[in-house]
């Protein structure tokens, strides 16, 4: 019988004898194994021999021994140049080797990356907002509130008049200079005609105070001629062709009643203002004030502006405001008198001082009346709750597959321990691999965080730059995050694999301890975020069609609204008859502009607050509203113009009237007595995000109109809106025509919404991503795990469905379990929401069923991609791999 050709020493028998060498057990002993090795592999073959060798190699080597021997590596060696390189280089290969394994870890972690590093980004830009100016801290903006006399607050506003800023400035030491500003809509002319632009109006000390530098000019004169005009090099290029615009001429159109041009000497070219900025301008005018208006102490009460001033350095705030409220407690003593008789005014006004960098986050007191940058405080804490859940989900997903994969290590980790790595050792190796993979992932995240920038800027609001990531401390803050993510990520994962017994490993008896809790866990808080997010887009959603698709009240459709300020009654009757000589257009409806409120009082002394507006017989047929009770205004009825009102149904239930016809309106500051003579029905004058609330309409002519709506007929838009500009173009030759539909401007009053629609969407989807790699590699690393038990299975008759089943059942148990923990934080957060709105949808169990459904079939499609792949592979193979 012919002898077997010479098998092959066992793999590991040479570092096994390094081990036995350097932990000073006898050469003899492995040496007289490895004979009896090629002794026993002709006797009964070599794969039955190699293993006896490992059983009796191992038997010498006892457990406790093992747990007790420390590494013949010096501590040092542990962070060495040599050793360093070489847990660069097996990180290298191992992740180069498990392809898949590495592409879902790289793609998950830069998606999450890429989404911290977006709103680290935002949040830096509203932190940083309006922090430029040198002068900060010190800078101010004065505000006012309103104290009942119980002492609670009933109003707060930011807005001022022309005489808080000289007064306060004349009688408080501490205040160096005040500045204020107006802005103001104003028509310039171009070369190509009209061009209406916003202009702000302002004191000589704006450049003093501010931080704006001028390309060109002098910052200190810049605006002391009152026909001297600062304007941006954007609008120097808009309007001139070119940035070097000194001393050319802007010709202006200022004043209500004004209807001619005058012309302003430009006096300095600004720089673009920062995107960072609460003041952003392209026209800088003086503010003119007359002698007569900063007499009359009445002005103390009218707020169209907003003030700043500059503090001295060392001054405390408390005193200042004291002392400002002295000055106006004496400077308008009688002015409060008055008001509070003739306007019956019980509210106490006390002024106060707004640290300009407050602003741009205050929700009490946010950036308006010409201010910009106006946000919602708690859209940060959402998006960085966003961001924060998908870099978690991320990081889960890390742990996950480690610990899964580590079954596939166990043997090289056996090996490793064996012949001498210490526990440290390891746990660097593999937190090595960690950050290497972070890095690569921090690399891919850069790269998507410059492709989505577009769409976030778009989605908030804002026009933030990659260039903003090289920022000295956001480079220290993005460092923190990467060793944050790096360890996150890396540091259980090393801990569990590190801490492998030899023995087990080696004799492949090594199983994750215990039902492995902690993946599962994880894999449920995995998916219960992600079906959170879920039913808060599936709740977005709806209440977003909802109030895009209520009915109003009124018509929108095919309504043009055009601008015209200070439109008097005979214009607007002269702009009728001409618009009306075109069949298409079905009515013209002159009202006033922007939104009136005052109130009145009724029933005696019931004072209501309501909405007025300034109409036509015209309006209320135009938008398709009916009269419910008594008649429309006519111009048939002279006394309509100077003793008659309308209400709506709102004004008549606060009023609680049965019969509201005949009632009287009472304008008692004003002397005047109107009379009910017909009732509105409601309709939505605002956006739905209010209430509708009492409503009065008049043709007071003390109100100006502002405006004019034109009802034109379906399929006509193009030849009407043609007809509708030559006609204003020939009536009133030197204002700039603008006009919009009434359905798009209603339309973009949810533009927040429609945001937040999108914004979570996005959020939703890149979860889902990402929570479905992290699935797929875990059912992908299972079925490699059960391959032998498949393989027995289909030998014994189970079919492809069983199997599939099999590796999907447990999958799909732990994303129902998450239903458990996700749905009531769901319901809770969208009912809070849903708060802030007057007219909402319902919380319905369909938006939970249809979430629920929605996880499962990502789930299921997601894990049976792999699990059918791997019921279908030949039994033959899968027991042959054993």
């Amino acid at each position: 019988m012919k002898a077997n050709p010479q098998p092959t020493p066992p793999t590991w028998a040479d570092k096994l004898l390094t081990w036995a060498c350097a932990s000073h057990l006898h050469e003899s002993i492995l040496g007289d194994l490895h004979e009896e090795f090629y002794f026993q592999a002709e006797r009964i073959g070599e794969r039955r021999a190699r293993l006896r060798y490992w059983r009796e190699a191992l038997g010498f080597i006892k457990p406790r021994y093992i747990r007790r021997q420390k590494s013949p590596y010096p501590a040092t060696f542990l962070f060495s140049h040599d050793m360093i390189r070489n847990y660069f280089t097996i990180a290298w290969r191992t992740l180069a080797h498990n392809k898949t394994y590495s592409f879902i870890n790289i793609v998950g972690l830069s998606i999450g990356l890429a989404a911290a590093m977006l709103i680290v980004l935002y949040s830096k830009d509203d932190v940083s907002f309006d922090r430029f100016h040198t002068n900060n801290p010190r800078i101010y903006r004065v505000a006012n509130r309103y104290m009942a006399p119980n002492g609670q607050q009933t109003g707060v506003t930011g807005i001022s008049g022309y005489l808080p800023g000289p007064k306060f400035a004349a009688g408080v030491p501490e205040i160096q200079a005040y500045v204020r500003l107006m802005q103001e809509q104003h028509d310039i002319k171009t070369g190509a005609g009209i061009r209406s632009e916003i202009v702000f109006h302002t004191d000589s000390a704006f450049f003093s105070i501010f931080s704006f530098p001028l390309l060109s000019g002098n910052p200190a004169t810049a605006l002391n001629n009152p026909r001297s005009v600062v304007i941006s090099e954007e609008m120097a290029q808009k309007q001139f062709g070119t940035s070097d615009a000194l001393g050319k001429t802007l010709t202006v159109r200022t004043g209500e009643k004004n209807t001619g041009f005058e012309p302003y000497t430009v006096t300095g070219i600004a720089k673009t203002c920062p995107q960072n900025s609460s003041i952003r301008f392209d026209i800088l005018m003086p503010l003119v004030v007359k002698p007569a208006d900063m007499e009359r102490s009445m002005n103390w009460f009218n707020t169209f502006l907003n003030t700043f001033v500059l503090l001295a350095p060392g001054s405390n705030l408390t005193q200042v405001e004291r002392k400002i409220n002295a000055v106006y407690n004496a400077d308008a003593k009688e002015a409060i008198r008055e008001v509070a008789r003739k306007y019956d005014m019980r509210d106490k006004k006390e002024y106060l001082l707004q640290p300009f960098t407050n602003i741009h986050l205050n929700a009490g007191l946010p950036p308006d009346n010409g201010l910009e940058g106006r946000t919602n405080p708690q859209l940060a804490y959402i998006l960085s709750g966003i961001a924060v859940f998908i870099l978690l989900i991320a990081c889960i997903n890390f742990i996950n597959l480690t610990v899964a994969r580590s079954l596939k290590r166990a043997k090289e980790i056996g090996v490793r321990k064996v012949v001498g790595s210490g526990r440290m050792q390891l746990m660097a190796q593999f937190l090595g691999e960690s950050f290497l993979l972070c890095s690569a992932a921090f690399a891919l995240g850069l790269v998507l965080v410059q492709a989505a920038l577009p769409t976030f800027n778009h989605l908030a609001n804002k026009a933030l730059a990659i260039s903003y990531l090289f920022d000295i401390k956001l480079m220290m803050g993005y460092l923190v995050l990467f060793l944050a993510t790096g360890l996150l990520a890396g540091f259980y994962p090393a801990l569990v694999l590190s801490g492998y017994s030899p023995v087990k490993t080696l004799y492949n008896r090594l199983q994750l301890s215990g039902k492995n809790y902690l993946q599962t866990s994880l894999v449920v808080l995995q998916f219960a975020i992600a079906s959170f997010l879920i039913v808060g887009t599936l709740t977005i959603y709806a209440q977003f069609d909802y109030l895009t698709s209520k009915d109003l009240g009124y018509n929108d459709k095919h309504l043009v609204s055009v601008d015209k300020q200070n439109l008097t009654r005979e214009e607007a009757f002269r702009l009728r008859q001409e618009l009306g000589k075109d069949p298409n257009i079905i009515a013209v409806a002159p009202k006033n502009a922007g939104r009136w409120n005052t109130s009145a009082k009724v029933n005696g002394n019931t004072e209501i607050a309501f909405t007025i507006e300034a109409v036509d017989p015209e309006f209320l047929p135009a938008i398709e509203v009916p009269v419910r009770m008594g008649r429309n205004f006519s111009h048939a009825f002279p006394a309509d113009s100077t003793h008659s009102v309308l209400v709506n149904e709102a004004f008549v239930k606060q009023a609680g009237w049965k019969n509201p016809i005949g009632q009287i309106v009472d304008f008692w500051y004003d002397n005047a007595r109107y009379t009910v003579v017909g009732v509105t029905r409601d309709y939505h004058y605002t956006d739905l995000n209010e209430k509708i609330g009492p409503q009065v309409f008049t043709m007071k002519h003390d109100i100006p109109y502002g405006r004019f709506l034109v009802k034109i007929k379906p399929g006509t838009e193009t030849g009407s809106l043609r007809h509708i500009a030559a006609t204003y173009a020939r009536l009133f030759p030197l204002n700039a025509y603008t006009y919009k539909f009434m359905d798009d401007e209603n339309l973009k009053k949810y533009e927040s919404e429609a945001k937040w629609k999108q914004i979570m969407l996005f959020s939703t989807m890149l979860t889902i991503f990402i929570s479905c790699i992290g699935l797929f590699g875990l059912a992908t690393l299972s079925a490699e795990r059960r391959t032998k038990e498949i393989g027995i299975r289909k030998v014994l008759g189970a079919s492809v469905n069983s199997i599939v089943h099999l590796l999907t059942s447990d999958f799909l148990k732990l994303v129902c379990i998450s239903f458990i923990f996700a749905f009531p934080m769901a319901w809770y957060a969208i009912d809070k929401w849903l708060q802030n709105y007057p007219y909402r949808i319902d919380i319905s169990a369909l938006t939970f069923i249809q979430a629920g459904l929605l996880a499962v079939s990502v789930a299921v499609v997601t894990v049976s991609f792999q699990s059918i792949r791997a019921a279908l592979m030949n039994p033959v193979e899968s027991l042959g791999n054993e």
